[in-house]
C-alpha cells in the first residue's frame, strides 16, 4: 500500500519541465535580433562609407577649379600683359612669337650661367648672381605669357608666376645658393609643363 500511495503522489505532484526550451527560445530570439541589428549597422556604415567617398571625390574637383581660379586672378592682376587692348600680335607662326621664345628660354639659361658663377665670378653675393637666381620670374615667364600661347600652356605660367616667388623666398632659408635656387626654379618650370600640357601622357 505504501508503494501505491508513492506512485500516485508521484505521478500527481510531477510537473513537465519546461525551463529549458524557454530558455533556447528565448537565447535564440536574441540571436535573430542581434543579428538582424547588425546587418541593419552594417548596410548603415556602407552606405556612410559610400556617401564619403562620393563626397570626397567631388570635393577635389571644386578645390582644384578654386585654387585655379585665385591663380588666374592673381596671375591676370600682378603679371605683366599688353599695354593695349588690341588683339596680341604674337600668334604662332610668327616672328614675334619666335622672338618671344627664344628669349624666354635664353634668359633662363643665362640664368644659370649666372647663377652658377660662371660668368662675372665673384666669391661674395652680387647683383649679377641676384639676377640669374630671377632670372625665370623676371624674364622667362613674362616673356612666354607675351605670346598668343594656348589656353593650358597660359594656365602653367599663371602657376609659375605665384610658385616661383615663393620657392625663391623659402629656399635660401634652408640652402644659401644661387645655383639651388635657380635649379629648383628650372625643375618646377618643366613640371608644370609636363602636368599642364600632358607631356607624360603622350609619352605614354
Amino acid at each position: 500500500m505504501t508503494s501505491l500511495s508513492a506512485a500516485f503522489l508521484c505521478t500527481r505532484y510531477s510537473f513537465p519541465k519546461t525551463t529549458p526550451s524557454l530558455r533556447i527560445r528565448a537565447t535564440t530570439d536574441n540571436l535573430n535580433s542581434q543579428s538582424t541589428s547588425n546587418n541593419v549597422e552594417d548596410s548603415s556604415n556602407e552606405g556612410n562609407q559610400s556617401n564619403v567617398s562620393v563626397s570626397a571625390s567631388t570635393s577635389v574637383p571644386s578645390i582644384e577649379k578654386d585654387l585655379k581660379k585665385v591663380v588666374n586672378k592673381t596671375a591676370a592682376t600682378f603679371a605683366p600683359r599688353a599695354s593695349t587692348a588690341s588683339k596680341n600680335p604674337a600668334v604662332p607662326g610668327t616672328a614675334l612669337y619666335s622672338i618671344f621664345e627664344i628669349q624666354g628660354y635664353a634668359c633662363m639659361f643665362l640664368g644659370g650661367v649666372l647663377s652658377f658663377n660662371l660668368v662675372f665670378p665673384s666669391n661674395e653675393p652680387d647683383l649679377w648672381r641676384l639676377m640669374g637666381m630671377w632670372s625665370i620670374w623676371m624674364f622667362t615667364i613674362p616673356s612666354l605669357r607675351a605670346r598668343d600661347c594656348s589656353n593650358k600652356e597660359k594656365e602653367a605660367l599663371n602657376y609659375l608666376f605665384i610658385l616661383v616667388p615663393l620657392l625663391n623666398v623659402i629656399i635660401p632659408f634652408f640652402w644659401k645658393s644661387f645655383a639651388v635656387v635657380w635649379s629648383a626654379d628650372t625643375v618646377t618650370f618643366f613640371l608644370m609643363y609636363a602636368w599642364k600640357l600632358g607631356w607624360l601622357q603622350k609619352s605614354e
